[in-house]
């Protein structure tokens, strides 16, 4: 664990918080602000981002600013990050949060919605992390969290894509992570399991967050992932069942670990299936 990474909330500086408007990113926002750390707000929806961002600023007396961009255009993406490069605030920290995931057999997927799943869950996190990662280590702190998935541990048949993006991003998180040690900034990689937001809903499988389950709550995710990343850690799994979990998927034999996956991920389709007739 590396010392204090995330500065400490002023008046001069911002955390930029991708899909924003929901969820985890929407807790995000919350936690941040009640710690009183400026936001700068990125998602698509503009109606939702805007309640947010009036939200937090009267309950904190915080600023934050709202861009509705879809960080799956290249050139959306370039031109937030020339704006935000130009703005008054500094970017101190950036919670890559934006993504999305799917269900189903790859050869039955429409397959421009998991190119673009690509460009968003990893090519937009990339140069997003990329693009700050300079600035701070020049000033010698700064914090970025990047949202993987428990997915990222293991094939997910029924979840291919998904689960390469998160393995991606873990991969990614934690290599850079250890390129900064001593700079003063980190690369937090945050590997929640199932949580109760909309992620479900948007990927096809609405069953799976029903009550019963074993989900935890996107606040109480945030909750520790805020102070991971203020922290500098490299990896956070929040649950201890999510902690099992992860190890299982890093070190079961594929041969062994794949064929459950795979009657996993059928139940899953089968769920998927029920809920959409």
């Amino acid at each position: 664990m590396a010392g204090m990474s995330l500065p400490a909330a002023a008046s001069s500086s911002t955390v930029l918080i991708t899909g924003a408007s929901s969820g985890i990113g929407a807790e995000l926002a919350r936690e941040l602000g009640r710690r009183g750390y400026n936001l700068t707000l990125v998602a698509r929806r503009a109606e939702r981002l805007r309640a947010l961002a009036g939200e937090l600023e009267a309950a904190h007396g915080i600023r934050a600013d709202v861009h509705l961009t879809d960080l799956a255009d290249a050139d959306a993406r370039a031109d937030l990050i020339l704006g935000l490069r130009s703005g008054q605030l500094e970017i101190v920290g950036v919670c890559n949060n934006a993504g999305y995931g799917s269900v189903g057999r790859l050869h039955e997927l429409a397959l421009e919605r998991e190119v673009e799943m690509v460009r968003l869950n990893v090519e937009a996190l990339h140069e997003l992390t990329g693009a700050f990662l300079p600035a701070m280590v020049e000033r010698g702190s700064g914090a970025i969290l990047n949202v993987a998935s428990t997915a990222a541990f293991q094939p997910i048949p029924g979840f291919a894509t998904y689960g390469a993006t998160k393995a991606f991003v873990t991969s990614f998180s934690e290599a850079v992570h250890a390129e900064l040690s001593g700079t003063g900034v980190s690369v937090t990689s945050l590997c929640p399991g199932p949580t109760r937001t909309e992620f479900f809903d948007r990927s096809g499988t609405p069953s799976l967050s029903k009550p019963g389950l074993l989900f935890m709550e996107a606040d109480d995710v945030a909750r520790e992932a805020v102070t991971a990343m203020i922290a500098g850690k490299r990896t956070l799994t929040p649950g201890v069942g999510n902690k099992v979990s992860a190890v299982g998927g890093r070190f079961v034999p594929r041969s062994v670990l794949l064929p459950v996956m795979r009657k996993l991920g059928a139940g899953r389709l089968a769920d998927a299936r029920s809920d959409l007739t």
